[in-house]
């Protein structure tokens, strides 16, 4: 979900791409009509509905977000990050889910599809740039997204997991992160919301990690490995990682996410189903 600045547009690609992306979410939408129990969920109210450009947006309609998800497709040339491949595994567990509350480590062109696919649930976008949020909230202000501090770098990797190995509050055994100051990977400065949910999917597609002064996406993954070892609720935790073609992201994923609970793996995604703690011990694989 990085920014896409960097790619080019590829016409052929784009259209097949935001072609699946509308077939998708329409579907969502028509199965969530025979859901609805009322008949007038297209009706716009004035004192919940927000302006943007000439559409009104209302933001406690879940078939509104679904349709001007598909309106931002159909017209855009901006595409996903994902393919529609990679897309497809992480909508399969969604609509079997939905609604649920939902994690998304980055924001960017594909926040409205996920968003959309959730749409009756609760989804949360943590980035790392204010300005990006701005950037994106402009044109999507229905989505949910707080900024996030990182405190490691990308060339830290390697040092961070001797940390891990060395400091005692990294351990599999505590895991926590709230207020964890002593783990340099722990997420220790989030907001409230993101602490006190039990999230059933929880999708890592930032921070930005293909530089040396990126943060990259450590703590992002020991992070999510920890809430879903802490989940009290029934059933698993489902782990998306996106780019696992990089060192770092395929080192960390089997280190804290396991080999033995990835179920499936397309492109450059992997899907991983995490037990709660209480089920598997005191380490993480």
């Amino acid at each position: 979900m990085q920014k896409q600045s960097h790619n080019h547009f590829k016409p052929q690609r784009s259209w097949c791409l935001v072609t699946a992306l509308v077939g998708l979410i329409g579907g969502v939408l028509f199965i969530s009509l025979f859901l609805k129990t009322s008949n007038n969920w297209i009706l716009c109210n004035n004192n919940k509905a927000s302006t943007m450009g000439n559409f009104l947006v209302d933001k406690s309609n879940p078939q509104q977000l679904l349709l001007d998800a598909i309106l931002h497709y159909a017209t855009s040339r901006v595409i996903p990050q994902q393919n529609i491949n990679e897309i497809r595994i992480s909508f399969d567990v969604l609509k079997n889910r939905t609604p649920c509350n939902f994690l998304v480590f980055g924001l960017g062109h594909d926040s409205q599809m996920w968003a959309s696919f959730n749409s009756r649930g609760n989804t949360l976008f943590l980035e790392e740039d204010p300005k990006w949020v701005e950037t994106i909230l402009k044109d999507a202000p229905f989505l949910h997204a707080e900024t996030v501090k990182y405190r490691t770098m990308l060339s830290e990797a390697d040092e961070l997991v001797e940390h891990f190995h060395k400091e005692p509050d990294c351990s599999a055994k505590k895991s926590f992160i709230r207020g964890n100051h002593g783990c340099k990977l722990a997420l220790d400065m989030l907001s409230d919301e993101v602490y006190n949910k039990e999230w059933d999917l929880i999708m890592i597609d930032a921070p930005r990690g293909y530089f040396a002064e990126a943060p990259g996406r450590m703590a992002a993954i020991y992070s999510a490995a920890v809430m879903a070892r802490n989940r009290k609720g029934k059933g698993v935790t489902h782990v998306f990682l996106h780019d696992v073609e990089r060192k770092v992201e395929k080192i960390y994923a089997e280190l804290f996410l396991c080999r033995k609970y990835l179920v499936k793996g397309v492109g450059r995604l992997w899907h991983f189903e995490i037990p709660p703690s209480s089920n598997v011990g005191n380490s993480f694989c």
